[in-house]
């Protein structure tokens, strides 16, 4: 029987474990999109996992999102991450660059650009800004021509990890960013080829994951997606066939991996794992609030066929999470209110479990 403490070869990779530090955003990037050293303590501390994959990195100024978060576009930004991959390595861990571009979810006080997106339609809720959170503005609609090079963005940020020295990189393509998006059916209201059918809506996840194998190769690209998820105000009609479609398309590549979220109901999920021929990663809690991954859930879905288990919010306040989850000590709590407040409290302050006599 499979366990999460079992190794496993991930392309070029020997994990020691099957435990997955999943990407969560943390605002702690300094002026400009850079890592800093304490990112690299962060991570660093981190590294039992059998892989880490970092919290999104933009691709571009306009595929930003929030202030304080780190970009892949820019010679410094790329210098900046060196620190963060060889901490980890030094202490003998895997990492992914999540490569994020926000789309819609974004606003002009943070990139100092209107947003872009499939189709001029509003995201649900407010986002952050430097001022503090505002509604969600107007996006502006990507002309046909225009899409190939959004594409594109993700390849570029993709040879930047690898020079960073990564390991490789996980497209985001989940929780309402532009991937995401594009795969809606009521962001996406285009009548071109990017837009309408099935077909035309997996094209631009197609394209962008493709432009990724082609520069840094499929064994260094993976994709996270959350079939069925409605977060900042998608929505997705036909899940199944949706992400069937998609499924088999990237199927073509040959990728690391796909990175599922448990957005759906059970039944859709076992059927897209029946689709994927590679190796899954399996997140079985929700993000941003949703039920916490355990060790139980670990365990099932080990059983139901995936390979891998990410593990998210539990990894902010146990920086030996996979030695508690082996020993079956407890997993302490984190403090929400230093999730996103920046500095080191909340973020290098959780210590590893203390045994006592």
């Amino acid at each position: 029987m499979t366990t999460l403490f079992d190794s496993y070869r991930l392309g070029e990779l020997a994990l020691p474990n099957r435990v997955v530090m999943a990407p969560m955003t943390r605002f702690r990037a300094a002026a400009g999109g850079l890592a800093t050293a304490s990112m690299a303590t962060y991570y660093a501390q981190r590294a039992t996992a059998g892989l880490i994959v970092t919290e999104g990195v933009q691709p571009s100024l306009v595929g930003q999102s929030n202030p304080g978060t780190p970009g892949l576009h820019t010679d410094e930004q790329t210098a900046s991450w060196r620190q963060v991959t060889a901490a980890v390595h030094t202490n003998g861990g895997r990492i992914f660059a999540q490569i994020m571009h926000s789309g819609r979810v974004s606003h002009p006080d943070t990139t100092g650009t209107l947003p872009v997106a499939p189709s001029a339609v509003a995201a649900v809720g407010e986002v952050f800004t430097p001022a503090g959170p505002q509604p969600a503005p107007v996006p502006r609609a990507l002309e046909t021509a225009e899409v190939p090079e959004h594409a594109r963005s993700y390849a570029r940020a993709a040879l930047r990890a690898v020079d960073a020295g990564f390991d490789g990189v996980e497209l985001h393509g989940a929780n309402g960013y532009l991937i995401s998006q594009f795969l809606s059916s009521n962001a996406n209201l285009r009548t071109d080829r990017y837009g309408g059918s099935v077909a035309h809506r997996i094209r631009f996840a197609v394209e962008a994951v493709e432009a990724t194998v082609d520069a840094v190769g499929a064994a260094r690209t993976g994709i996270r997606l959350s079939p069925g998820a409605t977060f900042w105000g998608v929505e997705e009609r036909d899940v199944p066939e949706l992400y069937t479609a998609l499924l088999t398309e990237l199927a073509r590549f040959d990728l690391a991996y796909v990175h599922l979220e448990a957005t759906a109901d059970e039944d859709v999920l076992l059927g897209l794992r029946r689709t994927w021929p590679g190796t899954l990663v399996m997140n079985p809690g929700l993000p941003m609030g949703g039920k916490q991954t355990g060790r139980a859930d670990a365990d099932r879905w080990l059983d139901l066929g995936a390979e891998l288990i990410s593990f998210g919010r539990a990894f902010i306040s146990n920086p030996d999470l996979v030695e508690r989850l082996r020993t079956g000590v407890p997993v302490a709590p984190a403090d929400e209110s230093t999730h996103y407040q920046g500095g080191d409290a909340g973020y290098l302050t959780y210590p590893t479990y203390q045994y006592t006599a």
